[in-house]
């Protein structure tokens, strides 16, 4: 699974051939959730509070990034890597 940012030690990966609708995944320490890109919202999974505030203001920001590497994941295409959250 690609990595595509990583900010306070919260990784951020896109699957490649991963089903509908268009999500990412993020990683902090043993805590995983999958955000729905379009809008940006929980889908599955738990993480701290302040871990899902700091995505969801990231995924609002790099929508349009966001969706241009799910694209690119249909495609088995290299991801680009997004810039982290400031």
């Amino acid at each position: 699974m690609p990595l595509i940012s990583t900010f306070y030690g919260i990784l951020i990966r896109m699957f490649y051939n991963d089903h509908a609708p268009p999500h990412f995944h993020a990683v902090y320490g043993e805590f995983e959730i999958r955000v729905e890109i379009q809008p940006p919202r929980i889908m599955t999974g738990e993480a701290p509070l302040r871990v899902q505030a700091m995505v969801l203001e990231w995924a609002t920001l790099h929508q349009v990034e966001l969706l241009a590497d799910w694209e690119l994941a249909r495609q088995a295409r290299p991801l680009d890597k997004i810039p982290p959250l400031p």
